[in-house]
């Protein structure tokens, strides 16, 4: 998949182009339809699908206190709206400036930018551009003066509620995995580049790869059984996770770690990616009366996820 930091980064599409609009943390099963939308546009125009996202989260920008904590980092977005069969993605650099920009310029900009623009897919309640100047009906008045189709789709419900990513955050924080899956179509993962740690569980003969959360929705602190993927050669591995801040080992801490331990696997991953999947919660977060009693118990979760995953 092309990956394009700006509309002028993408290559000539002769036939034209179908866009997927929205910011589509998480790319749950609501933003599936919408990919969807436009993969389908496009085989039938013969024409390229495309899916527009932005980066950081707007209201990180517009309104800083109300952001919220994403679902996932943007390399893992990239990946899941590749696997939906996109040919390309921009990624569009929400800035300051850019928030400035009504929903008619945008859509012009977009519209000669890839011309010929043959559709446009969004969420029916999806709203974009300064103070929200466009929506559905702001784009079929364009696509009528400019010639792109509009294709608004209809929210996904499930157990009578509309999918969408707060909804997902909130049952994130309640550790409701099982339809925090449902949800998103696929098991809840957390990513990132492996950094160093204080190498304590290493003394202890069982090393961990820290991955660093600031910034991402997580579920309850605790020890978690997981499935483990190194990014960039797909290996993969069962493994243990801890996420919390430690209360045994660095009182005071207030900003969680994940850090997790590979089963069976022997080497070096700092500067790696991996992906964590988590499999399912073993026990919450626990403050243990001295050092001695915490390696016993990291013992035993090791154990505990072996059997489970059946390592």
């Amino acid at each position: 998949m092309i990956i394009a930091r700006s509309l002028a980064e993408l290559p000539p599409a002769p036939r034209g182009t179908c866009v997927a609009l929205g910011m589509f943390d998480g790319v749950h099963l609501g933003h599936q339809h919408v990919i969807r939308s436009a993969t389908l546009g496009a085989a039938a125009y013969g024409a390229r699908a495309v899916t527009l996202t932005f980066d950081p989260h707007p209201l990180q920008v517009v309104q800083p206190e109300r952001a919220p904590r994403l679902l996932q980092t943007l390399p893992q977005r990239l990946r899941a709206l590749a696997a939906l069969g996109c040919q390309a993605t921009v990624v569009i650099p929400f800035t300051p400036e850019f928030a400035r920009r009504t929903g008619d310029d945008f859509i012009r900009e977009l519209a000669a930018a890839v011309s010929p623009l043959r559709m446009v897919s969004v969420g029916e309640g999806f709203s974009f551009g300064h103070r929200r100047s466009g929506n559905v009906a702001v784009l079929e008045q364009l696509g009528a003066e400019l010639g792109f189709r509009t294709s608004p789709v209809a929210s996904v419900g499930i157990g009578g509620e509309v999918v969408s990513s707060s909804r997902i955050r909130e049952a994130l924080r309640s550790g409701r995995l099982d339809e925090v899956a449902e949800l998103l179509g696929r098991p809840y993962a957390l990513a990132g580049v492996v950094q160093p740690g204080d190498q304590l569980a290493r003394q202890w003969g069982f090393p961990t790869a820290n991955v660093p959360v600031a910034g991402l929705e997580l579920p309850p602190a605790g020890v978690y059984a997981a499935h483990v993927r190194c990014v960039r050669d797909g290996r993969e591995f069962p493994g243990v996770l801890n996420l919390g801040v430690r209360p045994t080992v660095t009182a005071g801490m207030s900003a969680p770690r994940l850090e997790v331990h590979l089963l069976g696997f022997a080497g070096d991953l700092y500067g790696e990616e991996i992906e964590v999947e988590f499999a399912v919660q073993l026990r919450g977060e626990q403050r243990f009366p001295d050092l001695e009693s915490l390696r016993r118990q990291i013992a035993a979760d090791v154990d505990a996820a072996r059997s489970f995953l059946r390592a």
